[in-house]
């Protein structure tokens, strides 16, 4: 697919100008219009479907696809900060949930840029988006990130700043208790990388680690809390990333005889801020105004950076406390 950016190094101008020229939507000389229409002729290039003489069509694509194992109040929340964000440039916002979504706009939606969500290490919806003449960010870091825009917690850093911690703290085993199993066979970015920053941190401190993907099913923590006591060495502290298990595993723990945290530390990362949770919450406000305002700088035709990793922030509650 012909980019915009392709008609501005041909037609000598920048990005910007091509769209101000083919849309209509600021003064462009005569000559400097000639040359761009004459480039886009050339090239073939076609501007996003729903553009017209009077700019571009002002809507944004979130594709957000509720597939199993997705925390949908967690992405609902990154979608909300984005639809309000949008609205500060005069945008509305076009949600897709299907896996088909994104083909779709890549095809015929009126949308003139694209918010991707759950986005894995070897994303197969990659390629249509490098192809596409229309901008696009990432909310999630793929393994190569060449040639798209990408921003996310860093939840490398997360998953090293728990367990910095818990190692600060004395414990010397640890366990994460990660995602459902599905969002780990997707190969989802953000479940990958906690997992890396976790083992990571427990190996440069020589704690004992192990992980444990899990159903998000509240009836599902008894069993877990059951088996992590039954491991060996038994993990003194619990890093939890699986949202709806974090209160139904504090309350296993103490049903099994153990206490939060003289018997056993818990951390989190998780969607909210719970205030009595050593916890690394995900910034949902920040990610949906970043993101917007990468697209907004594209669609200027302005550089923006290849990856944006917000920096984790740990806050100490009373979960966590000295080894026992």
């Amino acid at each position: 697919m012909v980019r915009i950016t392709d008609v501005a190094r041909r037609a000598g101008v920048s990005p910007s100008t091509v769209s101000y020229a083919l849309s209509g939507k600021r003064p462009i000389s005569a000559e400097t219009r000639r040359r761009v229409e004459a480039a886009a002729r050339e090239l073939g290039y076609r501007p996003p479907s729903g553009a017209s003489a009077h700019g571009r069509p002002k809507v944004l694509a979130v594709a957000a696809p509720l597939r199993t194992g997705v925390h949908v109040p967690a992405m609902m929340r990154v979608t909300q900060s984005v639809v309000t964000a949008a609205r500060e440039y005069d945008h509305d916002v076009l949600l897709l949930t299907h896996e088909e979504g994104l083909t779709r706009v890549g095809e015929s939606a009126p949308a003139d840029a694209l918010v991707v969500m759950d986005v894995g290490l070897h994303d197969p919806r990659l390629p249509l988006l490098r192809s596409l003449n229309r901008p696009s960010v990432l909310l999630g870091l793929p393994a190569d990130p060449q040639g798209l825009t990408c921003v996310d917690l860093d939840y490398r850093a997360a998953g090293e700043a728990c367990v910095h911690h818990l190692a600060r703290l004395g414990h010397r085993a640890v366990a994460l208790v990660g995602s459902p199993p599905e969002v780990f066979l997707r190969r989802t970015a953000s479940a990958h990388r906690l997992v890396e920053g976790f083992t990571a941190a427990a190996d440069h401190h020589g704690l004992a680690s192990s992980v444990h993907p899990a159903v998000p099913a509240p009836a599902e923590a008894h069993g877990i809390a059951d088996r992590l006591l039954r491991e060996h060495p038994a993990p003194t502290a619990v890093v939890v990333h699986n949202a709806p298990l974090l209160e139904p595993l504090i309350t296993a723990f103490q049903r099994l005889g153990l206490r939060v945290p003289e018997d056993l530390s818990i951390t989190a990362v998780c969607p909210d801020d719970p205030a009595t949770v050593t916890s690394v919450p995900l910034p949902a406000a920040e990610l949906g105004t970043r993101a917007v305002a990468l697209l907004m700088a594209k669609l200027r035709g302005t550089p923006v950076p290849e990856a944006t990793l917000l920096p984790p922030r740990l806050t100490e509650r009373a979960s966590t406390g000295p080894a026992a």
